[in-house]
Formats: C-alpha cells, sequence, structure tokens
C-alpha cells in the first residue's frame, strides 16, 4: 500500500482528502502545517507528499526547500495544492521542482489521476539501474520520457585508451564525465619534485571526473589509463541536464555516480546545487559586465531566460528558481525579462 503524507492547515479539507484517499487504497498520514509535514516527511519517507501552499509556520514552497536538500527525500514525488488560481503562483511552484499543481476545488477523479501518474513516473526512474553502458543508456532513454529534457544530445560515445595514454590533464577544463566500461584508471597529481601521488584507482563499473564539473573547475589531478581502457562519455550540457532538471532524475542519477554511499550522496546533491547557484552568478557578472559600461549600481539588463540557461549550461526551469532565490535574497530585482543587479559582491563572492 502506498503511503502519502498531506500536509494541510483546514481540518475539513484536510480530512476530507484523506478521506478521499484512503477509500481509492492509499495509506495516509496527516500533518497540520509546513513544519509538522517537513519534519513528519524525513522520518515516515512517504512515497508521495501533497501540501497545501499558504500554511502558518512553515509555508509550501518552504517545504519543497526543505525537502529537497535532503538525500533520502529529494525525489519524494510533491504535488502543491492552492486556493490561489493565479498563473505567478502556478509557475512558481512548478519552477522550485513541484511535481504537479491543483487548483482548490478539485475534482476527484483529477487528484487521484495526478497522483496515479506522479507515482507510475516514480516507478519507471527509480528502478536499479545496471552499472553498466547499457544501464546508463536505459536511465537516459527513461529520463527522456518523463520531462523536457530536449537538450540531451546523441553525442554519447565509447572513447578507447591504451596502457599509460592521457585521459584529461590538471586545469584542463573539463567536457564531461567518464564511466568505465573495461579496465581501469588512476588519478594523480604531481609534485615540484615531479613525483606523481595517485589520488584515486577506478575500475570497471566506476563514474569519474564529475566532481570537478560540480564545483565548476578546472580538474585538479590527472587521469591516465593502467591498462586498455574503454570508456563511455557523457558530455557536461547533458551531466548538467539529468543533475539539475528533475529532483526524481537527479536522486537516481547522484545514486548511479555515488554507489549508493550515502556521505557522497549528500556531498554531491550540495555541490549540484550549489554549482548551478555559482554558474548563474558568474552569467549574470558576465552580463553586467558586457552590458553595464558605466558601472553604475543598480544596474538593470533584460535578458532571455532561455538564453540564459543556455550559458549557465542547464535548464531553463532551473534558472528561474535560482533567479527566484536569488530575488529572496534581495540580490537581485525581476521584472518580466528585466533583471535589476543589487549586490554585485554578493554574486562576486558566490562564484569564488
Amino acid at each position: 500500500m502506498k503511503k502519502i503524507l498531506l500536509i494541510e492547515d483546514n481540518k475539513d479539507v484536510r480530512e476530507n482528502i484523506a478521506e478521499i484517499l484512503e477509500i481509492a487504497g492509499y495509506k495516509v498520514e496527516q500533518a497540520v502545517n509546513g513544519k509538522d509535514g517537513a519534519a513528519k516527511a524525513k522520518y515516515l519517507l512517504p512515497d508521495l507528499i501533497i501540501c497545501d501552499i499558504m500554511m502558518p509556520e512553515l509555508d509550501g514552497y518552504g517545504v519543497l526547500n526543505v525537502l529537497s536538500s535532503e538525500t533520502t527525500t529529494a525525489s519524494i514525488p510533491f504535488i502543491f495544492l492552492t486556493a490561489k488560481a493565479e498563473l505567478t503562483d502556478m509557475r512558481k511552484g512548478m519552477n522550485m521542482g513541484a511535481d504537479d499543481y491543483l487548483t482548490k476545488p478539485f475534482e476527484d477523479a483529477d487528484l487521484l489521476k495526478a497522483i496515479e501518474v506522479r507515482l507510475g513516473k516514480v516507478s519507471a526512474i527509480q528502478t536499479d539501474f545496471q552499472k553498466s553502458i547499457e544501464g546508463i543508456e536505459t536511465f537516459i532513454e527513461t529520463a527522456i520520457t518523463l520531462d523536457d529534457f530536449d537538450k540531451i544530445s546523441k553525442d554519447r560515445k565509447r572513447l578507447v585508451f591504451k596502457k599509460k595514454q592521457p585521459i584529461y590533464s590538471e586545469d584542463n577544463i573539463p567536457r564531461g564525465i567518464y564511466f568505465i566500461e573495461k579496465g581501469s584508471v588512476k588519478t594523480y597529481k604531481t609534485s615540484i619534485n615531479d613525483k606523481d601521488y595517485i589520488s584515486n584507482i577506478y575500475k570497471a563499473g566506476d563514474f569519474f571526473g564529475y566532481i570537478n564539473l560540480l564545483e565548476n573547475a578546472n580538474y585538479s589531478d590527472n587521469a591516465e589509463a593502467l591498462e586498455e581502457t574503454i570508456t563511455y562519455f557523457i558530455p557536461k550540457d547533458d551531466f548538467y541536464e539529468l543533475i539539475s532538471k528533475n529532483r526524481m532524475v537527479a536522486n537516481t542519477f547522484i545514486k548511479m555516480l555515488a554507489g549508493n554511499v550515502v556521505e557522497t550522496q549528500n556531498r554531491m546533491i550540495k555541490l549540484a546545487y550549489n554549482s548551478v547557484r555559482k554558474r548563474v552568478a558568474e552569467s549574470l557578472i558576465m552580463l553586467d559586465k558586457t552590458y553595464n559600461t558605466k558601472n553604475e549600481t543598480p544596474f538593470t539588463f533584460s535578458v532571455n531566460r532561455q538564453d540564459l540557461a543556455s550559458i549557465v549550461g542547464t535548464a531553463a526551469e532551473t534558472v528561474i528558481r535560482t533567479l527566484s532565490d536569488f530575488k529572496e535574497e534581495k540580490i537581485i530585482e525581476i521584472k518580466g525579462s528585466a533583471i535589476t543587479i543589487l549586490e554585485k559582491t554578493k554574486l562576486v563572492n558566490m562564484k569564488n
């Protein structure tokens, strides 16, 4: 029996929805406000969360933000409920990563259909994909069916390296990540005395080269094949799409990358989020330098969100969500396509 957490501060509405869900065969846990709901989600680990937006203690946006940053709750499907029908509210919820949005009052059938669809998508993407090239391809093809991953390329390819052949070098810009199908790879740093210090050894079934992409930094070491090695290369644009566009897809991909090591997963989730913030901050500073020739403060310029997403290297939805965060932190102001930078220093510090 699937378990649903219902977070709703209106008792009558909450009990009515709970009754509908229980009749439909779901086990329902209830929370009376956002703070209570976020706490219950962490220990109940429901299969799906239905959450009102306007609540005391912590609103629905806050609940989603808290749960999205936790490894154990980041991939739980999240459906917003609200009495507000304004397009801006709906857009904000979806841009934050909500999976669906229902406006009260709604038909029972609409609620049940939304739940059925979301649980079906979770079942598809949370499969234990094999750590093989075929498994990775199946994962990517499954991800494409779940969301608008229109930027995923067909440029993924097998690369063969001979024994002792360099794969990448320290300080070079990462172009993507590698998965080892056959063979082994060492990463190492060279000291001022020309002595090599091995930082890691990777074998068949391992990914490598992704931490530098998450940190938005050049390679911090060198990589070399220890024997004839066959790798599967995923371009960085595809990597950023998979890691930042859909919470369920990102969580599954991170588990594949980290090998189900919880500490590593937690670090990668934080890095993935921080990486997007840093890349958006860098792009805003770059645009400011381009257009703000008189070094005015504050300065306003206009940029299409899709164009900004192309500069950042991620989905437009992710850029919009990050810009909303910057707006709430009073770093920028937003009006239509216009962005006003209020705190340039904070953006500069963020990207360093």
